[in-house]
């Protein structure tokens, strides 16, 4: 369906496509899946740092239990959204503004990473004659040991470290503006064994009802972060939500001894899937034995690849019209390096990837890309013009597949 709606916007315009396309049906379907499969006791918040693009944020909004952020800029594209809905502030490095305008903005939950920033919390607090309530970040000793990325379970600028979190309670309940309400344990990005994720909140469960029961805690969340995977290497082999979800039923009847809120905050999971980055091919040459395929477009719209050195994953889509009146360069069977439209060497989408066929004028679509994608992209390196961001909703897909249909038909 999408490569049809490419194709048909390929149609309308003149200029190298280069856009964002994201799937909003999909997306509303996938979070549907998400939410109805959590047991009673969790909530599912998003974490906008993946992509708080406007769009996605609204529709977002009505199905997830509330947003994550990680900055007083994220906290207002928030509530330029929904003024209301739960938020939760995390983030290592929290200025006193941005201290203060959460407590504006309503904020739900603090999370505290360190005892200097829980002392500047309770002062900002008092001076403004009121409460806020926060979980104690942790840098637990041992994390899931596979992730892509680990907060925790190694040193890190993230949270406190597991053995001082005993000290820190003890200077908490001492405070008279801030209200300890649980415990954080976010630990770690793209991790892809549901398993190991799963014996991770077990985990998080024993240690929280531990400082629980020694310092006779009132605990009423539970937050053990994200960091559910995107296999960008195999796409056929995604992280098992259900699996997951039946392992942590078991978990939740485990510790049946306790009444906590079970907080998920996930970011890539939740969008990555629905958003697609296209791109046109503008050249095709080879170089020392190696065929390069630059597009229009590149690491500066897309970072992810070029940040974490590995493929990201692309269809072709193959467009018929040519203009010019001298061969069209073309590759058949071979494998292919996509470079962007960058003067470095590092902008590079995906290497060595076998094609059947590929021409300048087709465009490449990567798939999974609605996830630190273009929100951590180096927008304006070089002053390339940057790619469309494209919204397909129900009545937007039946038009474009109607008029992609009729186009189809006349050249058939």
């Amino acid at each position: 369906m999408i490569e049809k709606i490419v194709k048909s916007l390929k149609k309308e315009r003149e200029k190298p496509f280069c856009a964002y396309l994201y799937d909003l049906p999909a997306l509303r379907q996938h979070v549907g899946h998400l939410i109805h499969t959590l047991p009673s006791e969790c909530r599912l918040f998003y974490a906008i740092k993946a992509n708080s693009d406007h769009t996605l944020l609204k529709t977002l909004a009505p199905l997830v239990h509330g947003f994550e952020v990680a900055s007083l800029g994220e906290i207002e594209k928030v509530r330029a959204v929904d003024q209301n809905i739960p938020i939760l502030f995390g983030g290592p490095g929290k200025t006193a503004e941005e201290m203060e305008g959460a407590i504006n903005h309503g904020v739900s939950l603090f999370h505290v990473e360190s005892v200097h920033e829980l002392k500047l919390l309770n002062h900002i607090a008092g001076q403004k004659g009121t409460h806020t309530d926060i979980l104690l970040r942790v840098n637990l000793r041992h994390s899931v040991p596979n992730a892509k990325l680990k907060m925790a379970g190694v040193p890190t600028q993230f949270g406190m470290d597991e053995a001082d979190i005993p000290a820190a309670i003890e200077l908490t309940v001492g405070l008279s503006n801030v209200r300890l309400r649980g415990f954080h344990f976010h630990a770690m990005s793209n991790n892809l064994e549901s398993n190991a994720h799963a014996v991770f909140v077990d985990r998080c469960f024993e240690t929280a009802k531990r400082w629980g029961d020694e310092w006779n805690l009132e605990i009423s969340y539970l937050n053990v972060g994200g960091g559910f995977g995107i296999n960008y290497l195999d796409i056929e082999d995604q992280f098992n939500w259900d699996d997951f979800t039946n392992r942590l039923e078991k978990i939740l009847e485990k510790h049946r001894d306790v009444n906590w809120m079970i907080l998920f905050e996930s970011g890539r999971y939740i969008t990555s899937s629905s958003g697609y980055y296209a791109v046109e091919v503008l050249d095709i040459k080879q170089n020392h034995g190696q065929t390069f395929c630059v597009v229009r477009g590149g690491s500066h719209h897309l970072r992810l690849p070029a940040a974490w050195k590995q493929s990201h994953p692309f269809t072709i889509i193959p467009i018929e019209k040519w203009v010019y009146p001298f061969e069209r360069p073309t590759v058949n069977e071979t494998p292919i390096t996509v470079a962007g439209e960058l003067c470095t060497p590092n902008d590079i989408l995906a290497r060595t990837i076998p094609v059947s066929s590929l021409r300048v004028g087709d465009i490449l679509l990567f798939s999974y890309a609605g996830a630190y994608g273009w929100a951590i992209s180096h927008h304006d390196f070089l002053s390339h013009p940057h790619p469309e961001q494209l919204y397909l909703d129900l009545d937007l897909i039946e038009k474009l597949e109607s008029k992609c249909n009729k186009i189809l038909s006349k050249t058939n």
